[in-house]
């Protein structure tokens, strides 16, 4: 009679733990997520920033060209070709800012937490395989 009062209580005892661990697994996969879409969301920050400093650049390299030609026209003297040098090197720097920014912006996208809804799916399985087995 010990045995038969005693297995309704390990049932319930197996089912509380079960569903202690799937809250926990379910806890993880929702950290997880998080963790994704935070680093995400910073790759897609940094690549707005470095957006941002390659069309401040562009602004500059623009300005540059600009006097390079004003410069050019005006006085036809060596110093001019100075100011061609520095708008080189300034749109390199924009060429150079604005690929990085490129990158950053795909390495963020899309905005989904693709680890966590692999790791979801991978657990969904093995619970339903774990019920059918």
């Amino acid at each position: 009679m010990s045995t038969t009062a005693s297995e309704p209580r390990g049932i319930r005892a197996s089912a509380r733990r079960a569903i202690a661990h799937f809250r926990a697994i379910s806890q993880l996969e929702k950290e997880l997520a998080t963790l994704e879409l935070k680093q995400k969301a910073q790759s897609l920050g940094a690549g707005a920033a470095l957006g941002i400093a390659a069309a401040v650049m562009g602004l500059y390299a623009l300005g540059f060209a600009l006097a390079t030609i004003a410069a050019a026209l005006a006085l036809v003297v060596d110093w001019w070709l100075a100011l061609l040098i520095v708008f080189g090197v300034l749109f390199l720097l924009t060429l150079i800012l604005g690929l990085l920014a490129k990158t950053m912006m795909k390495k963020g996208t899309p905005l989904v937490p693709e680890q966590a809804i692999e790791e979801a799916q991978l657990t969904k399985q093995a619970l339903r395989s774990g019920r059918g087995g």
